[in-house]
């Protein structure tokens, strides 16, 4: 099966959720999502209290090898047992789900064209970009109503992390992408316009 690989970055609640969310829609059964945020180490040799404290917005926190195994899976037309992070207790969870490869393939995260092999297999690259200020109010709401956050924890995290590993890492990796799209998913022309292409391109594999 011919498929479409598509990376979207972009800095913390961006809106690269709902511009994905949006072409999984559009693209309905013939797309699938992967978030590399379900790749985060898992450092179950830690206590809780060591995990919190752990730079979860930097490269290492990942695992890359993972990751990048099963995005060639996927690629290749194959079914992956993807991990799945529990944002409350700051590791992965012992179940893993299935996810079967589709002719277009979602990937989003903060940092997936921070590494070059895992670039190379795009064939497109998106990134989302928002105001700083816009991003943050975001993140306070999404991490006090989906995952127990504490309002002080919140800050703490961006002030020590979020905020220099994203000027370090993910904005610098902009430069990397074939499309830009300011405003997030507020941006409706150039969703559109992207939504747009990937319908076309999906029906060119369909002809082939």
């Amino acid at each position: 099966m011919e498929t479409l690989l598509i990376g979207i970055a972009g800095g913390t609640s961006s809106g690269k959720s709902s511009i994905v969310k949006l072409l999984k829609k559009d693209l309905a059964e013939a797309a699938v999502c992967i978030e590399m945020d379900w790749y985060y180490k898992a450092y179950s040799d830690l206590t809780l209290a060591e995990r919190k404290r752990k730079n979860y917005d930097h490269p290492d926190a990942f695992d890359i090898e993972r990751f990048i195994a099963d995005l060639k899976r996927l690629k290749s037309g194959e079914t992956i047992e993807a991990p799945l992070y529990d944002y409350v207790e700051y590791t992965r969870r012992s179940e893993t789900q299935t996810i079967e490869a589709k002719p277009v393939i979602l990937v989003e995260g903060l940092l997936v064209f921070s590494y070059e092999e895992v670039r190379d297999l795009f064939d497109l690259k998106v990134f989302v970009q928002a105001d700083s200020d816009v991003r943050l109010i975001r993140r306070i709401r999404r991490d006090t109503g989906e995952r127990g956050r504490s309002l002080e924890s919140i800050l703490s995290q961006y002030e020590k992390t979020v905020k220099p590993m994203h000027e370090q890492f993910v904005e610098p990796s902009m430069k990397y992408a074939d499309v830009i799209i300011p405003r997030g998913a507020h941006n409706h022309r150039a969703v559109s316009l992207l939504r747009r292409h990937l319908r076309r391109e999906l029906d060119e594999i369909t002809r082939n």
